[in-house]
């Protein structure tokens, strides 16, 4: 029964979390009141960390529900360096999942959302290196704009700025970066181009979020010295939601859905620790505000604010909130005049909220669609309702044009008032994509041409109507973006964001094509309409070495959303080469040459992307033996589809599936990355797995983490796990096993097939394996010792079991020729009718 409970509550503060980022709020009677109570508090915590997850989201709660401080997460980078446990989206794409999942992460706990321009490249195993990789001027300049933006009174890292090397480098970057920026931010001298925009700051305190674990053990900690810090119970309940902050924070974490962490709510005291680093250690060390006024007498003018919302706070009625509109609409009056133009615009938008809330007000405009392009026309449906007894007029609306259109219309208490309207979107509207992917970047940063954008967690979207309202006799305006909103049978009503997509995008519908020959292939060119009666034509932009028949191609697409799809005839060089091919869509006197992406999924609104369209095309000089492959997936990745491109037939088993009967059709079984983390039914099909390989088998596994693994074994010889990794992926490989069957048949290994890897060389390799297995490369990073684990072969009965960390799975996408070449040799193993090679001893 509590289960049950605690999922419905689950179920209401998600659903909503991930609502209210397009539909109007509404809140209840008791989150008005709290929402009043942070009106009343002038204060604000910066948290700065390195990824999406890295935050502490029980603080974060606890700042922002319990002390009421305004509390954000300055989030280095937006993930796209990591795994996707729900899809296929890598890089830019698991970016943009993971900025939508903060974003609701944020709405889950109550913080907001900052960013720099940093790209997560990947696990970094220094500061020197991560630091080269972003430019550090540039990531400095970030953290020092977000901090001048946010205007913090205290600051919070999470992690240690005094031990680099000892964890991910980009961790240690946040918090050497956080503290350079705490001496800069209040230097006119330091950033000055930013200061037309922004004011400097100086925080007045800066804290690391300390725990045992950064001393090594419970023990050690508990002997330390901790005059510096500071302890904190997060673990209070709040009963107007009827929630503890521990199971705030729980449900925010559980929003990083692409990484697999979602968590479980606790109850009963958790106590944080915070280090002081800079500033005035508080006399009170449970209060991180000790000593600074965040009541409305810290700015000029705000007494007489504070005199009338403390009343409102005091006086507020539960069972009738519109009571308080009077009031609150002098207070918002008096905000309007003050000369702190960074409280003003926080408190303006705080206090516009609440009263909108006490009244009821339900303000909306939606699209009969989901997009459109520009200079196209839509059809708008506006509400507009009062549900209280406030004195409320709708004086005129102002659409996304700057039209202003009459209404004079005296709203009702409960009468429902809904408009039609057209709107003509300007010829020279911008599409809606992430702003960070409109230019490129380099390895470690985004290209931000706007630096008004830098730091937004989104494109902050430009078409929306403005609702002018006179509320007792006070004008105040609301604005609220243009949303698509329609009912789904299942999900009910349903809401997206209304995009302005381009007249016309295409894509290759294969981003990676391998061919094995020179002989001719038919590739498939989809092009999509962003409006009605698109006529045009279709190039491939392609290497001159390759050959390309049609040169063009006419279309001719009727209604708005439509695909059009067209065979290109691809004639391949006889020698292997490899380059880009890109869709060129010709409309009139315009040339599109941009995919639209689309990113649906239930936990966050729906993304439209636009990128390059460009599909890698390899002539590639592969053999293979065998022809039939089971693939048992793992964490998300896209090995199947790629085995697939070089011909060979591929399975996907449930492990339902696997059984001695099935596996026997099978020449070999692929297991897909972090599957023995995330599949647990696999623990009691490993002994029918190691049969099979018994019986002549082959069976490939690939990288699995050392924590949470689901079986007891994970290969038929003793084999151990480490953390060892090679990050750098030009890192010399060596061949160990130069013999070895997997390094010559059916395909001739060297080091030039390591040539052109992506993002890594591997991750997570063995540390200890039996001399049964033969390890076949050696690699390091740059003054580590060499690690040996990469790709290791045992014989095992009749079969070949193989275990490897190399990162196939992002060289795959990448169309990487050399980790093609080298996976057909592990599925060829025993099929090649040679003698067998002795396995080198360990």
């Amino acid at each position: 029964m509590m289960k049950t409970r605690l999922r419905l509550l689950y179920l209401l503060v998600v659903s909503s979390a991930i609502l209210s980022a397009q539909q109007p709020k509404k809140p209840t009677a008791s989150e008005i009141h709290e929402s009043i109570k942070k009106l009343n508090f002038l204060g604000s915590v910066l948290y700065v960390a390195a990824h999406p997850d890295d935050e502490n989201t029980r603080l974060i709660s606890y700042i922002s529900n319990e002390v009421k401080a305004r509390t954000a997460y300055l989030s280095l980078t937006r993930g796209d360096g990591g795994q996707n446990l729900i899809g296929p989206e890598i890089r830019e794409l698991l970016g943009v999942i993971r900025t939508q999942e903060l974003l609701a992460a944020r709405r889950t706990d109550g913080g907001e959302q900052l960013f720099t321009r940093a790209n997560d490249f990947g696990y970094s195993k220094h500061p020197d290196e991560t630091l080269a990789i972003w430019n550090k001027e540039q990531v400095l300049s970030d953290v020092v704009l977000a901090i001048r933006q946010f205007k913090p009174d205290v600051i919070i890292n999470r992690f240690n700025h005094r031990n680099p090397g000892t964890t991910h480098g980009h961790h240690t970057s946040s918090a050497m970066l956080s503290l350079e920026a705490f001496d800069l931010v209040g230097d006119k001298n330091a950033y000055p181009n930013q200061l037309s925009n922004v004011q400097t700051w100086q925080p007045k305190r800066l804290f690391f979020n300390t725990s045992w674990w950064f001393y090594g053990s419970r023990e050690k900690f508990e002997e330390a010295d901790k005059s510096n810090l500071l302890e904190i119970d997060t673990g209070v309940y709040f009963p107007s939601s009827g929630l503890s902050n521990p199971e705030i924070a729980a449900l925010s974490r559980s929003q990083h859905k692409s990484q697999g962490f979602g968590s479980t709510g606790s109850r009963g005291s958790q106590i944080e620790y915070i280090e002081l680093l800079k500033g005035d250690l508080p006399s009170d060390k449970s209060n991180i505000f000790d000593g600074i006024d965040t009541s409305w007498n810290r700015i000029e003018g705000g007494k007489a604010i504070g005199d009338i919302l403390y009343a409102v706070q005091k006086n507020y009625d539960f069972k009738n909130p519109s009571a308080s509109i009077p009031e609150l609409v002098r207070a918002y009056k008096a905000i309007q005049n003050l000369t702190d133009l960074h409280w003003k615009t926080i408190k303006t938008k705080e206090i516009k909220d609440i009263i909108a809330a006490c009244a009821g007000l339900y303000l909306e405009a939606t699209t009969a669609t989901n997009h459109a392009s520009a200079g196209s026309t839509v059809d708008l449906n506006i509400e507009v309702i009062n549900r209280s007894s406030a004195q409320i007029t709708l004086a005129s609306l102002v659409n996304p044009n700057g039209i202003k259109i009459e209404k004079n219309l005296k709203l009702d208490n409960n009468t429902d008032f809904e408009f039609k309207e057209t709107l003509t979107i300007n010829s020279n509207q911008k599409v809606s994509t992430p702003y960070w992917l409109t230019k490129k970047g380099t390895l470690g940063m985004y290209a931000v041409e706007d630096r008004a954008l830098i730091g937004k967690p989104e494109t902050p979207r430009t078409l929306s109507i403005t609702f002018n309202l006179s509320i007792e006799n006070l004008q105040i305006p609301y604005t609220k973006p243009l949303v698509y909103k329609t009912n789904d049978p299942v999900k009910g009503e349903v809401y997206k964001p209304f995009e302005i997509i381009p007249e016309a995008s295409a894509k290759i519908s294969e981003k990676v094509i391998i061919l094995d020959s020179d002989q001719q292939h038919d590739i498939e060119v989809v092009v999509k309409a962003g409006r009605d009666n698109l006529e045009g034509y279709v190039q491939l932009a392609h290497p001159k070495n390759w050959n390309v028949y049609p040169e063009k191609q006419k279309i001719h697409i009727t209604n708005k959303g439509q695909e059009d799809r067209l065979i290109f005839t691809v004639i391949p060089p006889k020698e292997q080469s490899e380059g880009l091919f890109t869709p060129m869509v010709h409309i009139g006197d315009k040339i599109y040459t941009k995919e639209l992406i689309e990113i649906d999924y239930d936990h966050i609104p729906f993304q439209t992307v636009l990128l390059p369209s460009e599909s890698k095309i390899v002539r590639l000089d592969i053999q293979k033996r065998g022809e039939n492959i089971g693939y048992i997936e793992g964490a998300g990745d896209v090995v199947p589809e790629s085995l697939k491109q070089i011909g060979y037939n591929v399975a996907v088993l449930k492990p339902e599936d696997i059984s001695a009967e099935n596996l026997e059709h099978f020449d070999a079984i692929v297991v897909g990355i972090r599957a023995y983390n995330t599949v647990e039914a696999l623990k009691f099909k490993q002994q029918i797995l190691f049969d099979y390989v018994a019986q002549g088998g082959n069976m490939i596994v690939q990288y699995n983490t050392n924590r949470g693994l689901k079986v007891d074994e994970i290969a038929p010889y003793d084999l151990k796990l480490s953390r060892d990794r090679v990050t750098d992926e030009t890192a010399k490989v060596e061949l160990l096993a130069k013999q070895h069957e997997v390094l010559n048949v059916p395909n001739k290994i060297t080091e030039k097939d390591f040539e052109g890897w992506t993002q890594e060389r591997g991750l997570y390799f063995p540390n200890e394996w039996s001399d049964d297995f033969t390890p076949i490369l050696a690699m390091n990073d740059q003054g580590e010792s060499q690690k040996t684990g990469s790709l290791l072969v045992a014989k095992h009965g009749k079969g070949y079991y193989i275990y490897t960390g190399l990162s196939f799975f992002r060289e795959f996408p990448a169309g990487v020729s050399g980790a093609y070449r080298l996976f057909a040799n592990m599925l060829s193993l025993g099929k090649n009718n040679i003698e067998t090679n002795l396995p080198i001893k360990n």
